[in-house]
């Protein structure tokens, strides 16, 4: 079986763009898999939202986010790129336990430990010169060379166009894979950036953002490799969620709302359930044999 990391690259050569989902725990990477994905992401956002029910303001830990990128590579060989924010403090730590943990890339960012949402206001950054270490330290704890070390720059909001531009090639030179730039608001920012560098570009088209919602057609004619979803599945599981349980206390049934759920059936077809069963009562059968 190839490493993750060589799974991610591989992915790469079958689609472009490539369409990357966001998974918040396990059963969500599960679906993500049924409904045809390659390659999946964990955000930070999702571990602190969907996990802990926090904002991504940066409570969530290394233990956190690990913990969830184990649940999900556990149970799908789809091959995750995880968010690893700043690199909580050590980044060679960080880069061996979300290798250990399964994880085929990260991608680090160049705004201060106490970070904020891309598409926040009042996002401050490190030096470049802070960031190529923290590339440089990723690079040398990578045991595994296809493990994926993608940069991510919050630059264009803060510093424009041409200093982004400085950015990203002086973490191409310490050794970054791959380029994640933060809210672009133009599809030519995104041509102008594939077109200078020759490396996959990925384009985060995240909901109710500065991005637009860029479509797979206008992506690749702007050179992008990797779109990214991250909480497309997260927003509209919620939505339903908060629907579904509001009209429950309302109506005291849910006999009005069993069209919009996933039968019993569904949900052991795409837990396997009934393999596990199987292997379940073979084993007790066995056991009782051996009695």
């Amino acid at each position: 079986m190839p490493t993750p990391g060589k799974r991610l690259r591989s992915a790469l050569n079958q689609e472009r763009p490539l369409q990357m989902v966001g998974a918040i725990n396990a059963y969500c990477a599960l679906l993500a898999e049924h409904a045809g994905y390659r390659a999946i992401y964990l955000s930070g956002a999702g571990v602190a939202n969907a996990s802990f029910g926090l904002p991504d303001l940066g409570f969530t830990s290394l233990d956190d986010v690990v913990a969830d990128i184990r649940r999900i590579t556990t149970r799908t060989e789809l091959p995750l790129l995880a968010d690893a924010d700043t690199g909580f403090g050590d980044i060679t730590e960080t880069v061996e336990r979300f290798i250990a943990a399964g994880a085929a890339g990260l991608h680090l960012e160049d705004q201060v430990p106490q970070k904020r949402c891309g598409h926040r206001p009042n996002k401050v950054l490190v030096s470049s010169a802070e960031m190529v270490a923290r590339i440089q330290t990723a690079v040398a704890a990578r045991g595994d060379p296809s493990f994926v070390i993608m940069a991510r720059t919050d630059a264009l909001a803060v510093e424009g166009e041409e200093k982004t531009f400085q950015r990203i090639e002086a973490y191409l030179s310490a050794g970054a894979d791959m380029i994640f730039p933060e809210a672009v608001t133009d599809l030519n920012q995104y041509r102008r950036i594939s077109e200078r560098f020759n490396v996959p570009v990925l384009a985060n088209i995240t909901e109710f953002s500065k991005t637009p919602l860029f479509n797979l057609d206008e992506l690749a004619s702007a050179g992008i490799a990797i779109a990214l979803y991250p909480l497309t599945a997260f927003r509209a599981m919620s939505k339903s969620a908060l629907e579904s349980l509001t009209r429950l206390r309302a109506e005291g049934t849910q006999q009005n709302l069993l069209e919009q759920m996933q039968t019993r059936e569904e949900l052991y077809e795409h837990l396997d359930y009934h393999r596990y069963e199987q292997e379940i009562d073979e084993r007790l059968k066995h056991e009782r044999n051996d009695e």
